[in-house]
C-alpha cells in the first residue's frame, strides 16, 4: 500500500529508479512508429507488389486485382476478379487496404504490443515504477479496454493468415509451372514461420490450449500437456517473435517491391 500511495504521488517520468529505463519504451516509440509510417505508405501504393512468383505478405490475399497496375499480380490470384467499380474514387485501388486491417486488429490487440505501446506513446506507466500521467476520475475497463477484448477473436483471423502465406511461400518456389528456388522464396517461408512462432505464442492460443481446467496438472492426456508446454515456451518468447515477425513481414514488402520495382534482382534458379 505505502508503494501504491508513493507512486500516486510521484511525478511524471519521475522516480528512484537509476538505469536507463527509458530506452526500451523510445526504441518501441521509435519501431512502431517507422513500421506504421511504411505499412501505411505501402498499402496506399497499390503497385508493385507482385514479382515473379512472389507476393508481398501486405497484399494477401488478393481479393480484387486492378489489371494494367505496375507490378500487379495476375487476374487469376484474384479470389473475386476485377477491381470492382464500387470503390471510392478518393482511395487508391489498393489490395492491401481491404486486408490489412485484419492482421493490423492483432497486432493492435495483443496482450504484449499493448503493454508496449501503453509505455512507448501514452507514458501509462512509461516504466516500472515510475511516475504516470496523472488521471481524474478513473472509471476501470471503459471503451479502449472493451475493445482490446476482441484479441480473443481476432486470434483465429491470426491463425487464418498463417495458411494464406503459407500458401503463398509454396507458390514463391514454382515460376511458370516450374519449381524452383529464389532469394525471395527463402525471405516469403520465413514469413509464416515467424508468424506462426507469434501467434502459437500468444496468451489467447495458450488459453485456448490449456484453459477450461481446474486442475491442468491432472489432466491425464499426456500429448495435450506436451502441446501446453511447447506453446508456453513460445508464450515466454512472445516479445521476441512479436517484434522478429513485425519487421520480417515489412522486409518481405520490401523486398517484393523492388524487386518488382527493378531496382535490385533475385537470385534464383529461374533465370528472371
Amino acid at each position: 500500500m505505502r508503494m501504491d500511495h508513493t507512486m500516486q504521488r510521484s511525478k511524471f517520468l519521475t522516480g528512484h529508479r537509476t538505469d536507463n529505463w527509458w530506452i526500451e519504451p523510445v526504441l518501441v516509440l521509435l519501431g512502431l512508429s517507422a513500421f506504421l509510417a511504411y505499412a501505411t505508405w505501402a498499402a496506399f501504393q497499390g503497385n508493385h507488389y507482385y514479382s515473379i512468383s512472389y507476393l508481398s505478405p501486405f497484399y494477401s490475399p488478393l481479393i480484387y486485382i486492378k489489371s494494367g497496375v505496375a507490378g500487379a499480380a495476375p487476374l487469376w490470384h484474384s479470389l473475386l476478379g476485377e477491381w470492382p467499380s464500387w470503390w471510392p474514387g478518393f482511395l487508391p485501388a489498393s489490395p492491401a487496404l481491404l486486408i490489412l486491417i485484419f492482421p493490423g486488429l492483432f497486432r493492435f490487440t495483443c496482450y504484449y504490443y499493448r503493454g508496449a505501446y501503453y509505455k512507448a506513446f501514452a507514458g501509462s506507466p512509461p516504466g516500472c515504477a515510475i511516475g504516470v500521467i496523472p488521471q481524474k476520475n478513473y472509471q476501470g475497463e471503459t471503451w479502449l479496454l472493451i475493445f482490446q477484448n476482441l484479441h480473443r477473436y481476432t486470434m483465429y483471423i491470426a491463425l487464418l493468415y498463417i495458411v494464406i502465406l503459407g500458401v503463398d511461400a509454396i507458390a514463391a518456389f514454382v515460376h511458370e509451372g516450374i519449381i524452383g528456388l529464389g532469394v525471395g522464396s527463402l525471405i516469403l517461408v520465413l514469413n509464416p514461420i515467424l508468424l506462426g512462432l507469434y501467434t502459437f505464442g500468444c496468451h489467447s492460443f495458450r488459453h485456448l490450449v490449456g484453459g477450461g481446467k481446474d486442475c491442468f496438472s491432472c489432466s491425464r492426456s499426456g500429448a495435450m500437456q506436451g502441446i501446453y508446454k511447447k506453446v508456453s515456451w513460445m508464450n515466454s518468447n512472445h516479445k521476441l517473435f512479436a517484434w522478429l515477425s513485425l519487421c520480417w513481414v515489412a522486409f518481405s514488402d520490401i523486398y517484393v517491391r523492388l524487386v518488382s520495382m527493378g531496382l535490385i534482382s533475385d537470385w534464383n534458379t529461374w533465370g528472371v
